[in-house]
Formats: structure tokens, C-alpha cells, sequence
């Protein structure tokens, strides 16, 4: 990092060594180390105050498991080292790697440049403008996530003092030669003409700093110096500038009275909260100067998933703060970071000037936590909706799910099958179908098991989706990105024979046992664990747990129209008309049994109502007889 060299790059190769004599090699000391792929890209870039216990902590197998990790740790295949003298080097070493590489492992502040800026040039005689791009030199404030509040801003600035607003990059020896005109804006006093010399450069760039002042929240810093040249103006008699600098004061006073005061003591701060789903992170900053809130600002943070709000906010600040210019002395946090010090000092080398960060549990300030917190939470969801309004939105559960099964192509199109019998009669299964992670009931399917007799779940299993994929082939329909089978090794073996035997071996398939929430893939041994708190996991479960749902209730339905059924069909004289004429009448069999031979007679006719109840009772005769028995035993 500096002359002295106390930054040093150590590279780890993937020669001849094996891994674990390049880990045995790591030094204890602090640093930022890069995980690379096969093919020496970048993937992840992290820092550690001992370098040897953090990577090491990667391949060890007592690790919790992540899938996120898990994808990561797969593909490294060479490990690059950069020892640093301090914990604070090595946090600012990592902020800039990510911020120049953006690893694909690591969380990423999206960016930013939709949102406009107010920026002062660093000419001889600056402008003042909105820019949506820093590639200018000069000082810029910002982003404003609010543009209406921005623009009032610039208004307010440019009522108050009169800034020049052409394009012409004039030098003071060219105004000397009179090479420039005064524009319309110094007839309609907008403008005092700098580019005739009519004001000098110092009275220009006092006004300027005045500008950078009100555009940092320091309106009292600018009413104060404004109110000591009102007051010499006033004690050289020269009342009419005087004037104008009342005017001045008072236009500053109603811009300060706009802003929500929160802090009696005039505090300056920055108030900082983070809410986070799935993959997305949002982070909220309240700019809190001189007791005022002056500016909301919101961050999106992608590829968070499983990341503690912690870690996000330490990446946030790092990020940040590192080409901020503007700030204060406190900053409130959401949640505690586990870094805390280490961030201090760099912002205290930085500034010259001692930071405090905290996170606070009562009082005013852990108010002003939740409101920020509230803001983050709801700018979260207004990028769902905006994603759902695109059109082209993939849940996150569902990429979750291509990241963790390593699928090709994420599975938009879900099928699930499940298998539903009591001993082994009446077997029946369900097909439930998913769509972008949510049900499409339209698309469901049920199917009455015709070729297997007795409990035989694999067979079951091998004739329904045999039966599925030979009428999707040849009607020429879609097939799905992923096919789910309920249960576990038998019965995913035997839907893969089936895929293979109508060549649909490009079909991804699984298996999800419930016992201990396992997927099967297809050749793989070993059952892949998801862990529970997962999107992808919760997504499969959601689809197995409808498509039991389905079977289950089918099957319901099938065993108690055929007890129903088969009860009615055991009196002589009654067929299948007559028995779905008494089940639509009387609902039930119950119904059939306790209704009057008349109401019988009214549904069925005389004949057929008199058989109907000389056979309850003498089922019912047969029955109480049976339990007389039983009782005398």
C-alpha cells in the first residue's frame, strides 16, 4: 500500500502441491486473499485478520453448509494472497478490489448511475449542475434517491446566489481581453458576470463555498457568514447590498425550515439501516445535519442471500465512505458489525477526525433506526414490484434452485408427481404443476394407477410418468425444466428409466425423500442436504407438499365413491342409475339407510324402495347379532 512495502503479494499456485499442503502454507497474519476458478478468473475476494484460519475455514467439512458457499468453494481452484500490516489496510484493500473486480460471489452495491448528482466544477469560476455520471472533476453530492427534494435544492441555490450557469470554461486571462459577453441571465440578476470581470475571483469561489455549505446541510454555517457581511454592509452605510443579503438569509431560513428537524442538539450524523430478502438487500441513509434530516438516501445490495445484516452493513460502508467527502462525526447503525473498530480507524485516518459508530437500543436515535429501517424494507418491496411489472422477473427461489442443483437453465416449469394408496388399494397419483415458483392449477393432474396391483410405489411411480411424457411427446408440448418425484432413491430410479426409454434423458429430474428432507439426483450416491433456512429448499417443499395435498384428496375421493359405491350395488334390484339417483338425493349412504321408504319411493319408485329397506335391516339385524356375539366372547 505504500512505499515501505507493507502490502506483500503472496501467490498460491494449483501446481504440483495439493490443496491441503496450500492451506498448511497460509500465513497468520491479516490480509485480503482472491479465490480463483479453472479458468484464473476472480470469483471471490475477502479480507481476515488472520488469513490462515479464514480460508481454512472454507474447506473444512464441520462447516455450516451454504449453498452459496458450497457453489463457491466447488469452483475454486487457486487461491491468490495479499498480506497487509493491519486489519484496516486489509478492509480497504478489499473494498477496492470488489469494487474494481465484482467478483460474482461477492455482495455488490448495484449501481448507481440512474440516480443524479449536484455537482460543483473545480474551474475558475465553478457551475453548479445536475450530473448523472462522476467523471468530472469537482465535488459532487449525492445520489439523490429523491429527485424532487434535489431539484429544490438547486432551485433554492440558484435564487439565492447568483452563479453562473453557461458552459463557457473562460480564464481570467480571457476576460482580461474582454473575449466574452454577458448573457441574459446578468440583465435578469441571475448572474453577476464573471466572464466580463465584474466579480472577482475570490468574491466567486466565497460564494461557492457558501453553496458547498447549504449542499452539505450546514445552512446555519451559511446564514451565519451571510449575517456578518449583512452586518458590514449595514456598518458601511451600504444599505441596498445589506439588503440583498437579507433577502439572501431569509430565502435559506424557509429552505431550512422544509427540513424535518429530529435532533435538538443539532447533531450531524448519518443513519444507516439495512432490511434484506432472499438475494436483494436494501440500505436506507438518513444524512442528519445540524439536527436535521437534509437527505434520504437507498441502496440496493445483489447476491446477499444467507449474508448477516452485519456483514452487509460493513460492506455498505466500506463502499460507501471511500469516495465520500462529506462525513460526520456519528454514524448510527441498524445492527452491531463484528468490525467496528477496524472501520473507525480507516474513517478516522481518513478524515483526521475521530468517528464514532454505534447501535443504539433505546432513545431517539433507535427511533430514527426503525424509521430507516421501515424506508428500507418498503424500498425492497418496490423493487419486487418493479421486477414483477417487467415482465422478464425469475423468483429468487427459482435461480436459488438452478444454483444449488446446478441445473443449466433455471426451472421456471416445475412438475411434481406423488403417489397416494391405503395398503396397496385404490393407488392413484397427482401431478401439480409450478410456474416462476407459484401453482398453476389449471395445469394439474390426476391419474387412476391401472397396471400395478398391491402397494408398489416404484411401479406406480414408473407408470404414471411413463404415461405423462409419452402424451407430452406426442402432442408436441413443452417439457418442464425440472421434474420432482416424492420420495427417494427407488422411486427417482424409476422414473429415470422411464425418461430414458423415451429419450428424455436432457430432462432434469429429482427425487425429495421427507424423512430427512434429502434430494436425490440422478447418478450421484450421496443425497444432497439443502440447508432448511434455503429459498430452494423452501421451494421444493412447497411443490412436494402440494402435489401430496392433491393425491391425497384425489384418493380421498376415489375410496369413498367406491365404498359408497359398492355398498348401494349390494341390493338386488339396484343399479347404477338408481344408486346415483339416491346419492344425489339423500347425499350419502347414511342418507340412503335413514331415510322413510316413502321419500325412497319418491326418488326410485315403490318396489325399488321396499328392497332397499328390507336390506338395512337386515343388514342391520346381521350387525347388531354379530355384536351380541362378540359382547357373549
Amino acid at each position: 500500500m505504500d512505499a515501505s512495502g507493507s502490502i506483500h503479494n503472496i501467490h498460491i499456485s494449483s501446481g504440483d502441491l495439493t490443496l491441503a499442503e496450500k492451506l498448511d502454507a497460509l500465513p497468520a497474519k491479516p490480509g485480503v486473499y482472491q479465490f480463483k476458478n479453472a479458468d484464473g478468473k476472480i470469483i471471490y475476494v475477502g479480507k481476515a485478520q488472520s488469513l490462515r484460519n479464514r480460508v481454512r475455514q472454507y474447506f473444512q467439512k464441520s462447516r455450516t453448509p451454504d449453498p452459496k458457499t458450497d457453489a463457491m468453494v466447488s469452483k475454486v481452484a487457486d487461491v491468490e494472497l495479499t498480506v497487509t500490516d493491519s486489519e484496516v489496510e486489509a478492509l480497504i484493500l478489499e473494498s477496492n478490489l470488489i469494487k474494481q473486480i465484482k467478483p460474482r460471489y461477492n455482495v455488490l452495491l448495484k449501481d448507481d448511475k440512474s440516480y443524479p448528482y449536484i455537482v460543483i466544477t473545480n474551474e475558475q469560476f465553478p457551475r453548479v449542475f445536475v450530473t448523472r455520471r462522476k467523471i468530472l472533476g469537482g465535488k459532487y453530492f449525492g445520489p439523490y434517491t429523491d429527485v424532487k427534494s434535489m431539484r429544490f435544492a438547486l432551485k433554492t441555490i440558484r435564487d439565492i446566489f447568483m452563479i453562473r450557469s453557461c458552459n463557457d470554461e473562460f480564464t481570467e486571462a480571457a476576460i482580461a481581453k474582454h473575449k466574452y459577453k454577458v448573457c441574459l441571465d446578468y440583465h435578469i440578476k441571475k448572474c453577476e458576470g464573471p466572464c466580463e470581470g465584474f466579480v472577482t475571483r475570490e468574491y466567486y469561489q466565497s460564494m461557492i463555498d457558501q453553496v458547498a455549505r447549504v449542499l452539505r446541510g450546514k445552512v446555519h454555517s451559511a446564514i451565519d457568514t451571510l449575517q456578518n457581511e449583512m452586518q458590514h454592509f449595514s456598518d458601511e452605510l451600504r444599505f441596498e447590498d445589506a439588503a440583498k443579503i437579507r433577502d439572501k438569509i431569509h430565502a435559506l431560513s424557509v429552505y431550512e425550515g422544509k427540513q424535518k428537524m429530529v435532533d435538538a442538539r443539532e447533531a450531524d450524523r448519518d443513519i444507516i439501516a439495512v432490511a434484506s430478502k432472499e438475494d436483494d438487500a436494501c440500505i436506507v441513509v438518513f444524512k442528519v445535519r445540524e439536527g436535521k434530516v437534509i437527505a434520504s438516501q437507498h441502496h440496493y445490495l445483489v447476491n446477499v442471500e444467507m449474508t448477516p445484516a452485519a456483514n452487509l452493513l460493513e460492506y455498505f460502508l466500506t463502499q460507501h465512505y471511500s469516495d465520500e467527502e462529506d462525513i460526520p462525526t456519528e454514524i448510527v447503525l441498524s445492527d452491531v458489525m463484528d468490525s467496528t473498530n477496524s472501520v473507525e480507524e480507516w474513517l478516522r485516518q481518513k478524515t483526521r477526525t475521530t468517528i464514532s459508530i454505534e447501535t443504539p437500543q433505546a432513545g431517539e436515535k433507535a427511533k430514527l433506526i426503525a424509521m430507516a429501517k421501515a424506508n428500507a424494507q418498503f424500498w425492497l418491496d418496490e423493487l419486487a414490484v418493479h421486477r414483477l411489472k417487467r415482465g422478464d422477473f425469475i423468483p429468487h427461489a427459482v435461480q436459488a434452485l438452478q444454483r444449488d442443483l446446478r441445473l443449466s437453465a433455471p426451472p421456471r416449469r416445475i412438475e411434481c408427481f406423488d403417489i397416494s394408496n391405503t395398503q396397496g388399494t385404490d393407488t392413484v397419483a397427482s401431478m401439480v404443476v409450478f410456474v416462476d415458483g407459484a401453482p398453476r392449477k389449471s395445469e394439474y393432474r390426476k391419474f387412476k394407477i391401472q397396471s400395478v396391483d398391491g402397494p408398489n410405489d416404484f411401479a406406480s411411480m414408473r407408470e404414471v410418468v411413463e404415461r405423462r411424457y409419452t402424451r407430452v411427446k406426442e402432442r408436441g408440448e413443452s417439457f418442464p425444466d425440472l421434474i420432482v418425484v416424492d420420495g427417494g432413491k427407488g422411486q427417482l430410479s424409476s422414473a429415470v428409466e422411464v425418461l430414458l426409454h423415451l429419450e428424455l434423458h436432457h430432462v432434469p429430474i429429482i427425487g425429495l425423500a421427507k424423512r430427512l428432507e434429502e434430494v436425490f439426483v440422478p447418478r450421484e450416491s450421496e443425497a444432497l442436504l439443502l440447508p432448511k433456512t434455503s429459498s430452494s429448499l423452501r421451494l421444493l417443499q412447497r411443490v412436494r407438499d402440494e402435489a401430496h395435498r392433491f393425491a391425497i384428496t384425489y384418493h380421498r375421493t376415489v375410496r369413498s365413491k367406491r365404498i359408497l359405491q359398492t355398498e348401494l350395488d349390494l341390493i338386488k334390484g339396484v343399479g347404477k342409475k338408481h344408486a346415483q339417483e339416491l346419492l344425489e338425493a339423500f347425499g350419502s349412504v347414511t342418507g340412503v339407510r335413514f331415510a322413510t321408504e316413502e321419500q325412497l319411493a319418491d326418488v326410485v319408485g315403490q318396489s325399488v324402495a321396499t328392497k332397499i329397506m328390507e336390506y338395512f335391516v337386515s343388514s342391520s339385524s346381521e350387525k347388531s347379532h354379530e355384536q351380541h356375539a362378540a359382547d357373549a366372547v
